[in-house]
């Protein structure tokens, strides 16, 4: 007859071993080649070892074998502490990703002194956190025959941020709208 089919467990188990994540290094015990060239937690060559031996140097210290260029011959495979490794990779990747987005900012050119303080008080969080900043001064009905009234509000906004933004575009209008636009520095 047939053999007894190994339980379900078992199984899994027996499929776990046996995947690796080709895009992650192999850590301890997949590393199957030998001899590899070991590099210690101190970042020092150590040579030419046979993999177990640089496995048991590794548990010594409680760390692990991580090979960091499988495509040498041998393969270069360093002494370290592999869940430190991946946080510190995972959280300088992002760190960077910080994308720079523009947020805008509206007035109007009879817009309280309170009310412009508080929206460049939000205009400053936004540079400080690398956003760029468009200023817009909207202009509505009468509003229009007084364009030099929003340029005034639209310059005391630049001359506030000057510390820690440039005019990145100098302002202009478009229609009934006249815009900025101000970078980090």
């Amino acid at each position: 007859m047939h053999a007894p089919d190994a339980g379900p467990e078992t199984r899994v188990l027996h499929e776990r071993a046996h995947q690796i994540d080709r895009n992650q290094p192999r850590i301890n015990d997949q590393i199957r080649l030998t001899p590899i060239r070991l590099i210690n937690a101190e970042g020092e060559q150590l040579g030419i070892v046979e993999t177990a031996d640089a496995l048991n140097l590794a548990l010594e210290d409680g760390l692990d074998l991580v090979e960091i260029a499988p495509q040498e011959r041998p393969p270069v495979c360093r002494i370290m502490d592999y869940g430190k490794f991946k946080y510190d990779k995972k959280k300088k990747s992002g760190q960077s990703t910080h994308a720079s987005k523009t947020k805008e900012i509206r007035l109007r050119p009879k817009t309280g002194q309170h009310d412009i303080d508080f929206k460049v008080r939000k205009a400053k969080d936004f540079l400080e956190h690398k956003d760029k900043v468009q200023v817009s001064v909207i202009f509505r009905g009468r509003e229009m025959a007084h364009i030099d009234e929003g340029r005034k509000v639209m310059d005391a906004v630049i001359e506030q941020l000057a510390e820690i933004g440039k005019v990145e575009q100098e302002p202009s209008r478009m229609g009934r709208r006249m815009t900025c636009l101000i970078v980090p520095k």
